[in-house]
């Protein structure tokens, strides 16, 4: 499966990563602003909030109500508002202005979770860092790897079967893959690449194309 989906989808988590950004400050403030929102959305946005804000020191001084007007058209505009202006704030005065990159300092910022901080450890530094977004838990229950449904221990499933320099991009290609393919409504079973190792391919296609496919459906 790592073999067929870095073949699919190559390159390293810097690479794949959609989210535009410069440096771990605009990968960070990307990254909290993408929660409920498109990566194209973000994208728009982030350019004229980081022209106006472009470190934590500046992000740190921003009036509430102007940022609020910045990322409005990202959805739940205020509290990401303050989550932005928040984060700056503890970066600033408890980092140095330096965004951190050891996930027990990251969690601790406001509007960083474990998943946030995965991507910001993978893709702009390099560490290993597995998020586990919607996409990547519907894939993995699909293709059998776990059956569990907490965020947090999916990760620590995956984590044991995936090299740690390779989780971060793993995490990507699932994402596209669950975008492009395995979608939620309509998985396109007859088109994916790992439609022979998925036990529930069979359950998705139906009996006539599971039959057809040589495969049986899961129980």
């Amino acid at each position: 499966m790592l073999d067929r989906l870095a073949a699919e989808y190559p390159g390293s988590a810097t690479e794949l990563c959609a989210l535009r950004h410069q440096d771990p400050f605009g990968l960070l403030v990307a990254t909290i602003l993408s929660a409920q929102c498109t990566d194209e959305r973000v994208n728009t946005v982030t350019p004229a909030l980081l022209a106006r804000y472009p470190d934590p020191a500046a992000l740190a001084e921003a009036p509430l109500e102007t940022v609020e007007e910045l990322v409005r058209s990202t959805g739940f505009f205020r509290s990401k508002a303050r989550n932005l202006v928040g984060m700056a704030r503890a970066v600033e005065d408890r980092f140095g202005g330096v965004v951190p990159s050891e996930m027990d300092d990251l969690t601790t910022l406001p509007g960083v979770g474990r998943k946030t901080a995965n991507v910001v450890r993978s893709v702009v530094f390099g560490l290993p860092g597995l998020p586990v977004d919607t996409h990547v838990g519907r894939l993995v229950r699909r293709l059998g790897l776990t059956e569990e449904t907490d965020p947090v221990k999916v990760e620590s499933v995956l984590n044991a079967m995936v090299p740690a320099d390779e989780r971060g991009a793993f995490s990507l290609r699932l994402i596209l893959h669950g975008r492009a393919v395995c979608t939620a409504r309509a998985p396109g079973c007859a088109r994916c690449i790992l439609a022979d190792i998925c036990p529930s391919a069979g359950a998705v296609l139906g009996r006539a194309g599971a039959a057809t496919r040589g495969r049986t459906r899961r129980p």
